[in-house]
């Protein structure tokens, strides 16, 4: 290696030296995906399986919080799937966190009335202060509900997230059951998953996190985090950690370490899944995937000095290390986007071991590992995953693309600069509202760049006869481009908004591996004679 570096003009020896270096850092990160397969695999008899659903008498008292933010279009869904819930009436109760600034907090107090009349203890909430955004909106909930005596667990569900009849039934043995668990989390599914391109690539990539990632952490007994809904809460444990802060982008993740950290341990039902939707404008993914990224590094800095300071394990240091530090790899993958296409001008031409030096790093460290993580994380989903290979690769190139999107987040994040929490629009029943899209910004107009750029690239590696790198060029070409004239043309994306009703199951959808199905529970209608609502609090 040093005969050939000393032989190229400087120029080019910078080239090199530049990429190996990187490719060197981002190599730790992809160590790390190996790991977290290792553990998932080594610790498969730590997972829960389905749990039978809860009887009567021992079903606790049960708060449903229902954080809404200018959700007309899934407000009435949501409402009507809480309201079917399986469980028995004087121990549910409902609060409607609606901080909507349209016309949504209308629907929502003739939904609060309607299903009040109707026997459910709902109640309508609605601030005129966003303060602490949705982690204000949940700390003043508790807030109010503490005044009636507070309810011992809180489920949280987001505004597009469809749930059973039977979900707290079936998610809450381990939490009831377990004195020391303070949250349970079940999986997130997809509503919309082959609505676009766009949208099957999502549902992948969350399959690796909600499978792969928290499989194997909760499997290992590592910290893992709560995701903001799907879930349920310990009331003691929200207390004991100090409760709802809204100084990060990621409430879910701060929280969720801070109660860990206080002692209480987390259970996580991966056979147990919630079905939602996912963002299919281009626009409203980036701004998703950017408030996750910029949160994480939030609390990154917010609670690692703590957690290297605790008494926890050290290998539960260095995997919440790898957790909430996951997107630094963005700044890395911003200059291995730009380095790898000069990269290989340079082995143009050269002898056969300099290209495996270039080539063979971007095979092993950026598609290999990652390929075998989510083509595993979707075998282990349900028995249609091998349909879902082909679009792995796309998977792989789709996660390059937000570099740009990423990497701006973390910026953000380490540079301290503040931003308000911007809510993913969801399309519900299939309306498409101007006014919910994200707004254009400059950002799409360099991934158009970037797509061109590779576009290039990958006509110069196939000029040159580079056949290896050819189709990572051609994926990272087509990606940008799918969010680049995505976001510029929404309907590059997306053939349109499409109906999501929610699923018609009446229970829980049962995943790999297959659980006991005996006792099932029935949705018993709830009677007009049950505990009344308690009266909406407006303006408060």
């Amino acid at each position: 290696m040093q005969d050939l570096l000393t032989s190229l003009p400087w120029i080019e020896t910078l080239i090199l030296g530049a990429y190996f270096v990187t490719v060197g850092l981002l190599s730790v990160f992809g160590t790390h995906r190996l790991v977290l397969m290792v553990l998932y695999f080594r610790n498969k008899h730590r997972a829960i399986p389905l749990p039978e659903p809860l009887e009567d008498a021992r079903c606790p008292t049960v708060l449903v919080q229902l954080p809404i933010f200018n959700e007309r279009f899934v407000v009435d869904r949501l409402v009507a799937h809480v309201a079917a819930l399986d469980w028995p009436t004087d121990r549910l109760r409902v609060q409607l966190l609606d901080d909507s600034t349209d016309d949504t907090v209308d629907r929502s107090r003739e939904l609060v009335s309607l299903h009040r009349r109707r026997g459910l203890d709902i109640e309508l909430i609605h601030r005129t202060d966003r303060t602490g955004y949705k982690a204000g909106a949940l700390a003043h909930g508790l807030a109010v509900d503490a005044q009636r005596g507070a309810a011992e667990f809180v489920c949280l569900l987001d505004a597009d997230f469809v749930v059973q009849t039977d979900f707290l039934r079936r998610i809450m043995p381990p939490i009831v059951e377990d004195g020391g668990v303070g949250m349970v989390q079940a999986r997130w599914a997809h509503l919309n998953r082959e609505a676009s391109l766009l949208c099957k690539a999502q549902a992948v990539l969350l399959d690796g996190h909600f499978v792969m990632e928290h499989g194997a952490r909760f499997r290992a007994g590592r910290f893992f985090n709560f995701n903001g809904t799907a879930g349920v809460w310990r009331r003691q444990a929200i207390d004991d950690a100090g409760g709802w802060h809204g100084d990060t982008l990621t409430e879910d993740l701060d929280l969720s370490y801070r109660a860990q950290l206080a002692g209480w341990r987390f259970a996580y039902l991966q056979a147990l899944e919630v079905p939602a939707e996912l963002p299919e404008d281009p626009r409203a993914f980036k701004n998703q995937q950017h408030r996750w990224a910029k949160g994480s590094i939030q609390v990154a800095r917010k609670l690692l000095p703590t957690i290297w300071r605790s008494d926890q394990r050290l290998p539960t240091k260095i995997e919440a290390t790898f957790h909430l530090a996951n997107n630094l790899a963005y700044p890395l993958m911003v200059l291995l986007l730009i380095l790898l296409p000069p990269a290989l001008y340079v082995r143009a031409g050269r002898m056969d071991w300099v290209a495996l030096t270039v080539e063979l790093p971007i095979f092993v460290l950026a598609t290999l590992n990652l390929a075998i993580f989510y083509a595993l994380s979707e075998r282990e989903v349900d028995d249609g995953w091998v349909r879902r290979l082909p679009l792995v690769p796309f998977v792989l190139g789709l996660g390059a693309s937000l570099t740009p999107n990423n990497a701006r987040a973390v910026w953000e994040a380490v540079s301290g600069r503040r931003s308000p929490f911007v809510r993913t629009p969801k399309s519900g029943e299939g309306a498409v509202v101007k006014q919910y899209r994200p707004r254009l910004t400059v950002q799409a107009f360099v991934e158009t760049a970037a797509g061109l750029y590779y576009l290039v690239a990958a006509g110069f590696a196939l000029a040159a006869g580079l056949w290896v790198p050819l189709p990572f060029l051609v994926l990272f070409s087509s990606a940008f481009l799918l969010l680049g004239v995505g976001s510029i043309t929404p309907a590059f994306a997306s053939s349109g908004a499409t109906p999501h009703p929610g699923p018609a199951l009446p229970v829980a959808v049962r995943t790999r591996p297959p659980s006991p199905t005996s006792g099932r529970p029935t949705n018993r209608p709830r009677g007009t004679t049950s505990t009344p609502g308690r009266r909406a609090v407006a303006g408060s």
